[in-house]
């Protein structure tokens, strides 16, 4: 007899199984932060993920060609799952703008045209090939994944004091974590959980 259970009730060795078979280059860490969104992206949040991944179906063929010609790990396809909800006309009160949500100067800095009349960060496949270049820039400052994801999200600039402020021991997210700026604490577990759920 199989018993239903909630995501809350099930074991933490069960998450951290199915983290591992994933089998990503980027680390799939556990802990009980990843595993509230886990548990909320399974749960209360499960209809956003579900949209996003009906979504995906267009998307994903795209990014998985692009990731895949610049060498980097497929499992970053979920990065605009939690930056866009995969619209690509979405646009954050701070000013970030499309799928992989570039700010203005960042997209200026990798081949996007931005101006009055072209916005090029809501182009698929040009803001897609522009994402992989700024991530592949990203691993190759850190040589970590997941230093490379926060800096994604808050910038370089905050990854680097952090890092400076927690002293030359902590080198990896984990280390930095309660340094980063708060969106950015909860932006490498959800990219883990989205992975996870996905």
């Amino acid at each position: 007899d199989s018993v239903d259970m909630s995501p809350s009730d099930i074991p933490d060795s069960v998450y951290v199984n199915r983290l591992m078979a994933i089998g990503s280059a980027i680390p799939m860490s556990y802990n009980n932060v990843v595993r509230q969104f886990i548990i909320s992206y399974t749960t209360r949040n499960k209809q956003v993920i579900s949209n996003a991944l009906g979504r995906s179906l267009y998307y994903f063929p795209l990014f998985e060609a692009e990731l895949d010609a610049q060498g980097l790990p497929l499992e970053l396809r979920m990065l605009p799952v939690i930056e866009s909800a995969l619209i690509p006309k979405a646009r954050s009160k701070a000013g970030a703008a499309g799928l992989w949500q570039f700010m203005y100067d960042t997209s200026k800095g990798y081949g996007l045209e931005v101006s009055s009349f072209i916005d090029q960060r809501f182009d698929p496949i040009l803001s897609t090939k522009a994402a992989c270049k700024f991530l592949k820039h990203l691993y190759n400052s850190y040589g970590d994944w997941l230093l490379a994801l926060a800096a994604y999200n808050c910038g370089p600039g905050n990854v680097n004091r952090a890092i400076a402020r927690a002293g030359e021991n902590c080198r990896t997210f984990w280390d930095i974590y309660d340094l980063l700026p708060r969106e950015t604490r909860g932006y490498v577990p959800k990219f883990i959980a989205a992975a996870y759920a996905y």
